[in-house]
């Protein structure tokens, strides 16, 4: 119980300096970044005054020392906060809970996809280390690991949207379509493509871990004594490798949390996906401060409630390495 509570503590604490240092330094770049944000708000070739670009500024904050703008933001926040966001003329809580959930449902459906592909082929790989299949897997692997998610993004909607048009070239929805009349087909639909870049980015990493985990159970004294009983290829795989290798797959997937929420940012933007990485583009590109600190801010619990699920999982199915154990 005391290392429970003690655990708990000591992650809430990690939590806060991460937020802190997050947002200090989120604040730095963007204050020192050349784009002006009075400019992104009123357009470069708009006609507006000074005299309404110093109240466009002043309504704005904007035109405040960066030291006052930083601690109005924070006190702000301890009082929940999080501000206005420039561009959607939108409170940043209400903007990020809209795009939160358009992009939850893009990233789970990669996460789950890039899992259970990942290591279905690292288990074909691992089992038959040295054939032809397993060779391929590799090069495979090695080849999506060092290609980048835009890429990839770009690639499959030349070929399956403009070449061949059996996707959508974007969006989360069908153009012109009233909201309540989109169906979950529609949605499904519009899904597939960007869900695939994504999930395509996670499947090397899966695939290459599992297969070397089952090619060290496949190489472990007991399976040797196993196979010296007599028991099939397939059955020592079954039985001793997948039961060794399924844990360790599932706290890496939970691990790479920061990946797949980074490459969600990108195929958002190839495929203008509505989501969270799509608005912080935005955002970033119009100087939009509180939308991009509170996109900063959250993506960073994201990625922290991601490895503490992995820290956690390790130590539950593992209590030797268990967080703030004695051993």
């Amino acid at each position: 119980m005391i290392n429970t509570i003690k655990f708990i503590s000591e992650s809430f604490f990690r939590l806060l300096l991460l937020l802190i240092g997050v947002s200090i330094l989120s604040f730095i770049l963007i204050i020192h970044s050349p784009i002006d944000p009075v400019d992104a708000y009123v357009g470069a070739e708009s006609n507006v005054s000074a005299q309404q670009r110093e109240n466009i500024a002043r309504h704005w904050g904007l035109d405040k020392s960066p030291v006052v703008r930083y601690t109005t933001w924070v006190k702000n926040m301890l009082q929940g906060d999080m501000g206005t966001s420039i561009i959607y003329q939108k409170p940043v809580s209400k903007v990020l809970l809209e795009r939160f959930q358009t992009s939850l449902i893009l990233m789970v459906t990669a996460w789950v996809l890039s899992g259970i592909i990942g290591f279905v082929l690292g288990v074909l790989a691992g089992s038959g280390q040295g054939t032809w299949y397993d060779k391929a897997i590799k090069a495979v692997c090695f080849v999506l690991s060092s290609t980048p998610v835009f890429w990839i993004g770009l690639l499959l909607l030349m070929v399956f949207s403009i070449s061949f048009g059996w996707f959508p070239i974007g969006l989360a929805a069908p153009i012109g379509k009233a909201a309540q009349d989109v169906t979950i087909w529609d949605r499904i639909y519009h899904l597939i493509l960007p869900a695939i870049t994504l999930s395509i980015t996670g499947i090397a990493n899966i695939t290459l871990h599992t297969r070397q985990k089952l090619i060290d159970v496949l190489s472990s004294d007991y399976v040797l004594f196993a196979k010296a009983r007599g028991e099939s290829k397939w059955t020592l795989v079954k039985r001793h490798g997948i039961r060794n290798i399924a844990i360790p797959a599932v706290t890496l997937q939970f691990a790479s949390f920061s990946e797949l929420f980074g490459g969600s940012v990108l195929a958002e933007q190839v495929f203008s996906y509505p989501g969270l990485g799509n608005a912080a583009t935005q955002a970033g590109l119009k100087g939009d401060v509180p939308l991009l600190l509170g996109v900063a801010l959250f993506s960073a619990v994201f990625v922290f409630a991601g490895n503490l699920s992995a820290n956690i999982l390790y130590g539950v199915f593992n209590p030797q390495i268990r967080e703030g154990s004695k051993v």
